[in-house]
């Protein structure tokens, strides 16, 4: 079997739908989770909760978020769930200027999304008729365009393309050369963003919270893997591959290695029905959640789901249906212990 990347070894295994995951990794420290009040949503609101946020962090890790050898930095932005339920732009508009503050050249704080339609219906594309740019001067990479994948560089599994028997994914075909047709290895892989890995210094992921009705919860994790590569579809097939996916996709270390934070308004997130966008079942609560842990955020963020799923009479979603969270646990992603982590609040809520 062939390696997740082609410089890193598989150690995960799909068997008749089934994954079986390797042994256990030490577990690693649990991660500090910072969370920070928010007032009216507005864009001087984010600037201060983002720059405190990022202060602590450096003052408490002791890393400071400054340019590196590559002078750039990578922003996963998400807006997979279609108008309505995207990356909030005051989020990201403080976080640019929190990073220029930190010495990154307008130009080289660039935006990662997946579609080209829904970044554009959620407006972080210019609309057609106007072509005014939400983000002048920061490159907007669209990777099912295609253009940011790398040969080099992908997850290998036996499941076949989400199209079958010849894939018509075209970010798999601008990968594999620009052929019109692909062979059946070539289905079998998921290509990678490599800009954030590869061209930034470092990358903050920005994911929005739904449940999944095969992941359990849609955020930090999901956002940094299936909706950051291609050909990624085909795991939804079955309720066993896209969790073991997700976690392996999470543990490749060159993924890993710059992956620094994961930052999260909950101005707006989804308790049932995801990861499509439907207004009767959102939330809004006013602060930041921010973590370099995404399992940690994750399992915070479906307690918070499920709370809001009895509330309103639904059933929460199990330990079972959220497997993904102990998959990316056993592979030392991060943590799922939520009742010993430590919770660092912020503007002036204790």
């Amino acid at each position: 079997m062939r390696s997740f990347l082609s410089k890193t070894a598989l150690a995960l295994v799909f068997l008749a739908g089934a994954a079986t995951l390797p042994a256990a990794q030490p577990a690693a420290p649990t991660a500090p989770v910072w969370e920070h009040r928010l007032v009216d949503f507005s864009d001087a609101d984010y600037r201060y909760a983002v720059e405190q946020l990022l202060q602590n962090y450096e003052s408490t890790t002791g890393r400071k978020l400054v340019p590196g050898t590559k002078k750039k930095v990578g922003l996963k932005i998400y807006a997979d769930s279609g108008p309505g339920l995207a990356t909030p732009f005051g989020l990201v508009r403080a976080l640019i200027v929190s990073l220029e503050k930190r010495g990154f050249a307008t130009e080289n704080i660039f935006l990662v999304g997946l579609n080209p339609l829904r970044l554009r219906l959620t407006g972080y594309l210019p609309n057609f008729s106007t072509g005014i740019l939400p983000f002048p001067g920061h490159p907007v990479y669209v990777l099912e365009s295609g253009k940011f994948y790398d040969p080099t560089w992908f997850y290998d599994s036996p499941l076949p393309s989400r199209f079958d028997p010849i894939s018509n994914d075209q970010a798999v075909k601008n990968a594999a050369g620009g052929k019109a047709t692909t062979t059946t290895e070539e289905d079998r892989k998921s290509f990678l963003a490599t800009p954030l890995f590869l061209d930034a210094d470092f990358w903050i992921n920005l994911p929005v919270y739904t449940d999944h009705q095969v992941l359990g919860v849609n955020g930090a994790l999901v956002n940094a893997t299936l909706w950051n590569a291609s050909n990624t579809f085909r795991f939804f097939k079955s309720p066993n591959t896209a969790p073991a996916a997700v976690a392996e996709m999470a543990a490749i270390p060159e993924l890993r290695e710059g992956w620094v934070l994961n930052l999260a308004s909950l101005q707006l997130y989804q308790f049932i029905g995801g990861p499509y966008f439907n207004s009767l079942y959102t939330v809004s609560e006013p602060r930041i959640l921010m973590s370099a842990d995404p399992v940690m955020l994750d399992a915070l963020m479906l307690e918070k789901i499920n709370g809001v799923r009895k509330r309103n009479g639904f059933d929460p979603v199990t330990e079972d249906e959220a497997r993904m969270l102990d998959f990316a646990q056993q592979l030392g992603v991060g943590s799922t212990d939520i009742a010993h982590v430590k919770i660092i609040k912020l503007g002036g809520e204790k």
